[in-house]
């Protein structure tokens, strides 16, 4: 399975990076991910499950401990053909419990 991460970190500082985003940017471009992209106002970067999430670990962590106050992230599946599975909760059950 792959994944797209987008995230942004807070507070935000229009004149020097702040010490949070530089770090959240380095643990994203030292990861083992692809068609990675970081920008002042948002970073995004692709690759396999394992490796996202492994990377949005450290990332959370070491933004954190560098003073982020807020991060933002959205993790995507992309390129997957086939549809995911249904999952139920047996909301739908009748009273015999048939579906």
């Amino acid at each position: 399975m792959r994944l797209r991460v987008e995230f942004t970190t807070e507070p935000f500082d229009l004149d020097e990076a702040p010490a949070h985003a530089v770090v959240a940017r380095e643990v994203i471009q030292a990861a083992d991910l692809d068609a990675v992209d970081v920008g002042p106002f948002g970073n995004t970067a692709e690759g396999g499950a394992d490796a996202v999430l492994t990377a949005v670990d450290s990332l959370l962590r070491r933004a954190l401990g560098a003073g982020a106050t807020r991060v933002s992230l959205q993790v995507n599946v992309i390129g997957q053909h086939e549809a995911a599975p249904t999952v139920r909760d047996g909301a739908d059950e009748d009273e015999e419990g048939e579906q």
